[in-house]
């Protein structure tokens, strides 16, 4: 079977993210900084969405998975339990020539590949970044900015069982920024050194891990699904036993095909018992499960489902990216799922006279409390479809004068670029049928807005 090939370029994903105000390299005005990144108007309302499916996919609409929003800065015997103090290291070589440093397990060949150098023998690098509690520097008060939220997880595990009185099988989840020192960031915000992750750690009783994993894996792989990627730009891809983490029973990587080719979006692993276990051993605090139904005690095993949240909004920026003929011009279009979409609705009057832009942004007032919206009146309407198309906005409003008279607007669709004419009653209604997906049509002569709700 052929391999699929990717389709989009990203140098031209990333014009289109600074043109539009998506994403910005951060403190670009002093030359930026390697491996962070500022999410402009446009890219904060996509996280935010990418956030906001996620937890209502998670948490909101399921009885089996709580929240939790856990510090940044942890005890830091918290890392010395889980690991990440002695064993969160990548080989690290240096370039003798221009002194630039490479992940070891990253290069082919023995020579740098910026100068051709010679490079020096690899040494371990831990990628967590330290700081200070306190007015005075010393080893007593450093601390760690945390590498992962699941440990915030592992350790108020008897705080939620307790609080929430839930029974195995739960899930506590998390969003939350993190942070790495990596040593080649790069593609993008593919990699980078500040990055938000979408966590969960599912427990349950041993012996009922295998069926958990299979269950996480499906519902992780159908969600990207569900919001508009291509199955085909998607694979699983079970770690070998060679590549996995000391703490896994099993891992499996959800894929995307990047324009730099295959590469993890999410991975799902079963923890087995051992943070809990860990933790217990340092801390002299038990968190074990007590049973009651079984009359037993026991460390849960654990399937975490851990995605990153820019990672996420890459792959669907990616696969939403489309460039289509339009008679002598090339429409560039984000053919982003509604629930991701930035902007949901845009409101364009055809002209600037007073009487026609007093009744459009009377529209847009009442669209906009229900919907996220958007008011343009620049430039030709031609040009303001276009803008619309570019930033992955699902349906333009056209007001036109007529519009006064008739008390009739026109929605015109992204990807199809139909057009229906309906009344402005009810208008917010209409929108938010379309934007779930709801079959509108309109019957003359009265102009009355219909659902089609099968018959």
């Amino acid at each position: 079977m052929t391999e699929p090939t990717p389709t989009v370029n990203m140098d031209k994903l990333v014009s289109l993210c600074r043109r539009r105000g998506f994403i910005f390299p951060s403190s670009e005005i002093y030359g930026g900084l390697s491996g962070c990144w500022d999410y402009g108007p446009l890219g904060v309302e996509l996280k935010r969405n990418v956030k906001e499916a996620w937890w209502q996919s998670i948490v909101q609409q399921r009885d089996d998975v709580v929240g939790l929003d856990a510090s940044i800065l942890m005890h830091p015997d918290v890392w010395r339990a889980s690991g990440h103090v002695s064993g969160f290291s990548d080989p690290l070589v240096e370039c003798k020539e221009c002194h630039l440093r490479f992940r070891d397990d990253h290069l082919e060949g023995d020579r740098c590949p910026s100068c051709g150098g010679e490079l020096m023998e690899a040494r371990l690098f831990n990628l967590m970044f330290k700081t200070s509690i306190g007015p005075v520097e010393n080893e007593a008060a450093t601390v760690f900015l945390r590498p992962e939220t699941a440990q915030g997880m592992f350790v108020n595990f008897q705080n939620v069982a307790t609080t929430t009185r839930k029974q195995l099988p739960f899930g506590i989840a998390q969003i939350g920024k993190s942070f790495r020192n990596e040593i080649t960031t790069g593609n993008f915000i593919f990699r980078s050194r500040e990055f938000e992750q979408m966590e969960m750690e599912f427990f349950v009783k041993p012996g009922s891990d295998d069926e958990w994993f299979e269950y996480w894996v499906e519902e992780r792989r159908n969600w990207y699904t569900d919001l508009g990627i291509s199955p085909e730009n998607l694979r699983l891809r079970p770690h070998g036993a060679d590549e996995l983490a000391h703490y896994a029973k099993y891992c499996s990587d959800i894929e995307y095909l990047f324009p730099m080719g295959w590469s993890e979006l999410e991975g799902i692993t079963n923890r087995a018992d051992f943070d809990l276990k860990q933790h217990t051993e340092h801390s002299g605090k038990s968190l074990e499960y007590h049973d009651d139904a079984a009359g037993e005690r026991y460390f849960p095993f654990t399937i975490e489902p851990a995605a990153g949240v820019d990672r996420a909004a890459l792959a669907f920026l990616l696969d939403a990216y489309t460039e289509e003929p339009d008679k002598d011009e090339t429409r560039v279009l984000l053919r982003l799922h509604p629930k991701l979409a930035p902007v949901k609705v845009a409101v364009l009057p055809l002209s600037r006279k007073e009487n026609l832009a007093s009744f459009a942004r009377d529209v847009h007032a009442d669209i906009r409390r229900t919907i996220t919206s958007q008011y343009d009146d620049t430039q030709s309407i031609g040009r303001r479809y276009r803008r619309q198309d570019e930033i992955g906005t699902p349906l333009c409003v056209t007001i036109d004068f007529d519009s006064m008279e008739d008390k009739r607007v026109t929605i015109r669709e992204r990807d199809t670029m139909g057009q229906i004419r309906v009344p402005v009653d009810g208008l917010s209604a209409v929108l938010a049928a379309k934007l779930a997906g709801e079959d509108i049509f309109v019957l003359p002569p009265g102009g009355e807005v219909w659902k089609n709700a099968g018959g």
